[in-house]
């Protein structure tokens, strides 16, 4: 079954057409390109600011000129993962889809439904006739994935509704109204190299088959980190083997994803190998036995490969092992003010070699109590800075403070209720959305956020229940069409 086999909802045709336009984290021309057309072919009045951010407006339907102006808003890129064995480029390729089993989901990578989703949403209230409803704006924000870039840049007055509905949430039934701050801590190890010690062989050590996963949503499942694993492995024969050298290390790619894979390539004493492959085993087994009720595909591997010239010096090699392992990685705290809420994380997401012999570590923190967040920020510093790296803060984001007497709220509850005959979950997420950023510039916002069923987001396991996508349009029709009246 096919997205094009559902036909009796407008949301599908339009994720369906979204699907199709590559959209990657800041290279989002194509289908900002498609909004602008969108429009225009609709004869909605956009506006483009310079941050790249497209507001499309549509007048209230006939009788519904006196209800407040709503804001749809979701975000036009998409996180590009997919597995190593998969031929795609997210720069020109469409997403292949199916449905499996009530799922929708990719061929190997990321689907794209955070937050291509909550676009086809907007466009499809654009344009379906039969959804009754006040003055309408459809915001559709840039650059959510990788920098919050879009929200950080809007300017006051792009937009003027006084409500937000913002549709990036991912449990249907659950209604958003407070979400986790965030910030990212960096770390970076200048190496020189060094010629490959006479009589060592070199062995690739990898760890895949792991789930992956959003940093914030996820976190508190408890999945295989593959840094954490890899670099467990090497600490490991650090002790045992210190003629041990290293010469590749790559882990992780994106700073809200958890990471999936990670590899290296070491060198040691010929006469050590048969050592490595035993306590590869061992290790092997004792992963797949920690991590069986969430991540039971983990494996660890150790393969002879060929021998590198040259290697990182060990002294920096062995520190960074070190650090690595010391490195924090997970639930730093639970909330004493919501049951069941991670108040603070860190998230070890990266470990790249780059040019001009440094090798990077990112790290991403998010917590609801801002002071927590630069807490943990600053723990991760005093790491790195005591392993001698240079250090780099990036740019936070403030959290979203939650309102339980939020107006919008209680018209989304009411008719949830009405229409599905059971109670919806109202909760803060530890995710970060887009909304702190919004309440920065319109202070005034009274806000919700909610969303269909996905699962996996931001690893190629990503796939959403077309069951919920369903529940979520008719809920966001019965919003618009009970939207409160101007006061």
């Amino acid at each position: 079954m096919q997205i094009t086999d559902l036909t009796h909802m407008p949301i599908w045709q339009h994720f369906y057409e979204i699907t199709k336009i590559p959209r990657p984290s800041k290279h989002e021309e194509q289908i900002l390109a498609f909004l602008k057309k969108f429009a225009e072919e609709h004869n909605l009045d956009y506006a483009q600011d310079k941050t790249g951010n497209i507001v499309i407006r549509k007048g209230a339907t006939p009788g519904m000129e006196d209800r407040e102006t709503i804001i749809l808003q979701g975000h036009v890129d998409m996180v590009c993962e997919k597995n190593s064995d998969v031929e795609h480029d997210f720069y020109k390729d469409p997403i292949k889809t199916q449905i499996t089993d009530g799922w929708i989901h990719a061929e190997g990578t990321t689907l794209g439904a955070d937050n291509g989703i909550g676009v086809a949403a907007g466009l499809a209230v654009l344009t379906d006739p039969t959804v009754e409803h006040g003055p309408v704006e459809c915001l559709f924000t840039v650059d959510e994935e990788t920098g919050l870039t879009g929200a950080m840049g809007i300017e006051p007055g792009f937009v003027q509704g006084r409500i937000l509905i913002n549709l990036d949430s991912e449990d249907e039934g659950e209604m958003f109204i407070g979400c986790a701050g965030g910030m990212g801590t960096m770390a970076f190890f200048d190496y020189t190299t060094e010629a490959t010690p006479a009589g060592q062989i070199a062995l690739e050590v990898k760890v895949s088959g792991l789930k992956g996963g959003h940093s914030g949503g996820d976190i508190h499942v408890g999945l295989g980190n593959a840094n954490k694993l890899l670099v467990r492995y090497l600490y490991k024969v650090l002790k045992e083997v210190p003629e041990m050298r290293l010469a590749m290390i790559d882990g992780g790619n994106l700073h809200n994803a958890i990471a999936r894979e990670a590899k290296a390539i070491i060198t040691i004493p010929a006469n050590r190998k048969e050592n490595l492959a035993i306590w590869a085993n061992e290790m092997d087994a004792e992963f797949r036995n920690e991590l069986k009720k969430v991540d039971p595909n983990v494996n660890l591997r150790v393969e002879t490969t060929t021998t590198p010239k040259e290697v990182v010096d060990a002294k920096t090699a062995n520190t960074l092992i070190r650090t690595l392992y010391a490195c924090p990685h997970g639930v730093m705290g639970m909330s004493h003010s919501l049951e069941g809420l991670v108040e603070t994380s860190t998230n070890l997401a990266s470990v790249k070699m780059r040019e001009g012999n440094v090798i990077s570590i990112e790290t991403s923190q998010r917590s609801s109590t801002e002071s927590l967040k630069e807490d943990v920020g600053n723990m991760l510093l005093a790491l790195f800075e005591l392993a001698g790296a240079r250090t780099e803060v990036r740019d936070g984001y403030p959290g979203w403070a939650p309102n339980p007497d939020s107006e919008i709220l209680k018209v989304a509850e009411s008719t949830y209720r009405e229409l599905f005959g059971k109670e919806p979950k109202v909760k803060a997420i530890h995710a970060g959305l887009e909304c702190g950023l919004f309440l920065a510039k319109y202070p005034y916002l009274d806000m919700v956020s909610f969303g269909p069923t996905m699962r996996d987001v931001h690893s190629p396991a990503e796939r959403m229940e077309v069951q919920t996508v369903e529940m979520f349009w008719r809920h966001l029709v019965a919003i618009l069409k009970n939207a409160p009246k101007r006061k």
